[in-house]
């Protein structure tokens, strides 16, 4: 098992402006007030085939490293290196409003680091096009003995809480940091600039209480996690990915400086400015509340910060600015006293429930969090100059309001978030906060007002442990590994079985992973893979996903044991580093191993990109003939696949399997599709649309010409009777086979008869994990998966002749977690998907075969399980022919 690099650095490369299709669909709807969704502009086919290949071998499970993925802070302070000066770009986008570009951020912090000993900068990661992500920490100069002894402190506060919370030399010493993020979606511009203000006044400033404040506390600023969008005027990434969806999967290196960046400085409170709601807006969230948070030591700071932004904003009466109306629920010129906070003003359904944002992400590291919606928003690509600044005075009065609260209640959120990491450890039960006991929640009250039953968090019994299996109750063991380093990059504590240990009547051999709740981070261990719950009925809607098990979806076999007041579960040794289960055996012409997982696949595409020659057996084993046995040994060395001998049972059936070709893919889609084929080790990509199939038929240049097979993620719609149909049907006539997802794929491969029946679209706001039934003689049985996502689901109907279900939603009850609700006369709800097929496929005369998917297995390349089904299928569908 490889572990996750310390810090994803990736090289630079030049942006060619050009957009893929499809961002606002893939990451969701847009938040109300936020303004039109702009895809990211992201590199031409090839560039952008590269930074997705980049950016997926630096994420984790593709590096070396540690078991944790915090990034090394200084030694002492001020730590003040030479920062690289990126030249400016010539159709920068802070151009059109006047904020600060990514080429003035380094200039600026070296004439600030060569003024004042109290600003310090460090590279924390570089964004997919290469341009460096810089933490900005202010605070008084210390000795490395002083920062040593910082260091020590935060870690007895997470490790040893109990001896911290008597620990009279930390209350009195300890610096608690506060940690301000900037700019994580690239056009919205203007907390980057107030952010370099404050720093700016907190450096040159003579005031005995700044200096005071800086003695007590460090203040961290991230002044840009986006530079790419923030020069292109993009809100996404080069890789056309929301990093602020990605703080669970990972996909882009931004979202992991993010949670590297959390883990270092363990903050005690964390702010992310965003943009643009009419109106400022400060969290905490509205309902419904992540059953996993600890809402009493959460919610009631949080709460007071909102209360103090409020008061200081309004008070400032910033030129420009506008204010919250309560009873029209609008944003007004005229002065009302309010801005907007969520937990109050908004009744359901606001950022609160997943871990996949900034603001939610951090306070499972114990932190009191928030995020801020500046006011004024784009009119066309941009901010206007005059609304810039308006933002940015706004955005700098949030910040110095949000310090000052922090620095006059520090000692009693420290208490708080020891207190948060003393459950942990001792692996209390999780107690959910209801309307019966909110009075009993000590410190600010003002919040309590407001909890009502709709609020309530809902309950969580809490195991003592999830065990992840080695041996044969492991479904995938690439795909084991890849989520035990994923866990281990989050810092999540994994340890291993030190024997083979009978739990709850199974056995678990040597070396199966525990993931123990007594743990620190128990919650955010508990949030990645528990299943979560179906609250569908709880509220109206939901912004964005309700759902990511990591243990339902992607692709391994983890079991929840226990309750977290039983013993622990045998003997486990905390997991420090994985030896390479990388081998190839000594002296056999024919080495086999499980095609599984990802990882798996990946291992696959290297062997046949260096014409290795490879049979897929229907039992899902792979048999590969060994050659000069170099290239075997490099695969298994790059990919950590264990190789074993074939048996002779195996050699036998090599006349019955199909010998694998490289397959070239070409693909109608968006980022989605692309990245996700990419991490599947798929390198011979050809992009193809509707209107350059067209244009291209008279030439033979359609992009289909040296195509195995084309995978289909967005609509390819030719008309008929048009060269474009005509080449394309010939193109299946010869044996061209098509795989994909949703009504879009499914129209496809019934146009071109392959496929008969219906596809019918669920609700499209409805997300979760579903329950589904794979069939005995699928193609897919060989490694077969009880749950998927779907956002939304699809399912088909009135199946003809020939054509298959491979995969069914679960007959009784088909939504196992998520927010899934029908809508209209309720034809589109999860009682309509029940029983339907999920997966069909079909075959053509031609030996031409189809895969349709109604599950969503490429959602922003995060359910891996479903990866690896999509590359099961692209080899079935081709091995027809």
């Amino acid at each position: 098992m490889q572990l996750p690099r310390t810090v994803a650095v990736l090289g630079t490369l030049t942006l060619v402006a050009t957009t893929l299709v499809g961002t606002a669909a893939a990451d969701g709807p847009d938040r109300p007030g936020r303004g039109p969704e702009r895809d990211a502009a992201s590199a031409g086919a090839a560039s952008f085939a590269e930074l997705a290949r980049t950016a997926q071998r630096s994420g984790p499970g593709h590096g070396g490293g540690t078991t944790s993925g915090a990034i090394d802070l200084p030694r002492a302070y001020p730590s003040q290196p030479d920062l690289t000066v990126f030249p400016p770009d010539d159709d920068d986008a802070t151009d059109l409003n006047g904020t600060i570009s990514h080429a003035e951020i380094a200039p600026r912090l070296t004439a600030l680091m060569a003024s004042s000993d109290r600003v310090s900068t460090q590279v924390v990661g570089r964004s997919t096009a290469g341009r460096d992500l810089y933490l900005v920490t202010v605070t008084a100069p210390e000795s490395r003995r002083e920062t040593t002894q910082q260091t020590r402190w935060r870690e007895e506060i997470r490790t040893a809480p109990e001896r911290a919370a008597s620990d009279r030399r930390l209350e009195a010493g300890y610096k608690t940091p506060l940690w301000i993020s900037a700019n994580i979606h690239g056009n919205e511009w203007e907390g980057t600039d107030a952010a370099m203000q404050v720093i700016e006044d907190l450096a040159t400033s003579d005031d005995p209480a700044t200096a005071s404040l800086l003695e007590d506390h460090r203040l961290y600023f991230s002044l840009t996690l986006n530079p790419d969008g923030r020069t292109l005027g993009t809100r996404a990434t080069s890789l056309s990915l929301d990093a602020n969806r990605d703080m669970i999967t990972g996909a882009t290196p931004e979202s992991r400086s993010f949670v590297a960046t959390a883990q270092a400085l363990q903050p005690l409170y964390a702010a992310d400015f965003h943009g643009y709601t009419e109106v400022l807006q400060v969290e905490p969230c509205g309902p419904p509340h992540g059953e996993n948070y600890e809402y009493d030591l959460f919610i009631p700071h949080g709460y007071a910060i909102a209360r103090q932004v409020e008061d200081d904003v309004v008070a400032a009466e910033i030129p420009g600015n506008t204010y919250y109306d309560p009873a029209t629920d609008e944003a007004v010129d005229e002065n009302t006293g309010f801005i907007k906070i969520p937990y109050r003003d908004t009744p359901s359904g606001w950022d609160d429930y997943p871990p996949v944002f900034t603001a939610q992400y951090a306070a499972y590291h114990g932190a009191t969090t928030s995020t801020v919606e500046l006011p004024k928003g784009r009119t066309g690509p941009a901010t206007t100059p005059e609304d810039a600044a308006i933002n940015t005075a706004v955005a700098k009065q949030t910040m110095t309001s949000m310090i000052d609260y922090v620095a006059g209640h520090h000692d009693a959120m420290l208490a708080d978030q020891i207190e948060a990491f003393r459950r942990g450890v001792a692996g209390e039960p999780k107690d959910a906060l209801t309307v019966d006991d909110v009075a009993a929640v000590p410190g600010p009250d003002e919040w309590k007002q407001h909890w009502d039953v709709v609020d309530d968090q809902d309950p969580v019994d809490l195991p003592r442990a999830y065990v992840i299996p080695v041996g044969d109750g492991q479904r995938s063991a690439a795909d084991a590994e890849a989520l035990v380093d994923q866990l281990l990059f989050h810092g999540v504590e994994v340890g291993t079985l030190s024997r083979s240990t009978r739990v709850d009547g199974t056995t678990y051999p040597r070396g199966s992973f525990v993931v123990d709740l007594h743990q620190p981070l128990r919650g955010l261990a508990n949030a990645l893979l528990d299943l979560g719950t179906d609250i569908s009925a709880k509220v109206p809607s939901m912004y964005d996903i309700s759902a990511w098990s990591l243990s339902s979806l992607w692709g391994a076999t983890v079991d929840r044991v226990g309750s977290t007041t039983d013993r622990p579960v045998g003997k486990v040794v905390p997991l420090r580093g994985e030896p390479s289960d990388a081998r190839v055996p000594h002296g056999a012409r024919h080495v086999a191993f499980d095609v599984a997982g990802v990882e798996d696949y990946r291992a696959l595409n290297a062997l046949l990109e260096e014409d290795v020659p490879v049979w897929l057996l229907d039992d899902g084993r792979a048999v590969v003939g060994r050659g000069d046995g170099r290239t075997v040994r490099e695969v298994a060395r790059e990919h950590d696949v264990p190789f074993e001998a074939a048996t002779r049972q195996e050699l036998r059936r090599l006349d019955e399997a199909a010998e694998l070709d490289d397959l070239t893919v070409a693909y109608a889609g968006n980022q989605d599709d692309l990245l996700s084929l990419t991490e599947l080790g798929f390198d011979d990509l050809v992009r193809v649309t509707a209107a350059g199939i067209e244009a291209g038929a008279t030439t033979g240049t359609t992009g289909l010409e040296d195509a195995d097979v084309l995978w289909v993620g967005s609509s390819l719609a030719l008309p008929a009777g048009g060269a474009g149909r005509s080449a394309v049907q010939e193109w299946v006539d010869d044996g061209g086979s098509v795989v994909g997802r949703t009504a879009a794929a499914f129209a496809v491969a019934e146009t071109y008869g392959i496929v008969e029946g219906s596809a019918v679209t669920g609700n499209v706001l409805g997300n979760g994990i579903v329950d589904v039934d794979t069939a005995g003689s699928s193609f897919l049985s060989a490694h077969p998966q009880d749950q998927a996502f779907v956002y939304p689901a699809t399912w088909f109907t009135d199946l003809g002749e020939g054509t298959t279900a491979e995969q069914s939603y679960d007959a009784v009850e088909p939504l196992l977690a998520g927010h899934w609700a029908p809508s209209g006369a309720g034809s589109d709800g999860p009682d309509a998907a029940a029983g339907q097929a999920a997966v069909v496929s079909g075959e053509a005369e031609s030996g031409a075969r189809a895969v349709v998917f109604g599950t969503s297995v490429f959602f922003r390349t995060h359910p891996k399980g479903g990866l690896g089904q999509a590359a099961q299928a692209l080899f079935w569908a081709a091995s027809g022919t």
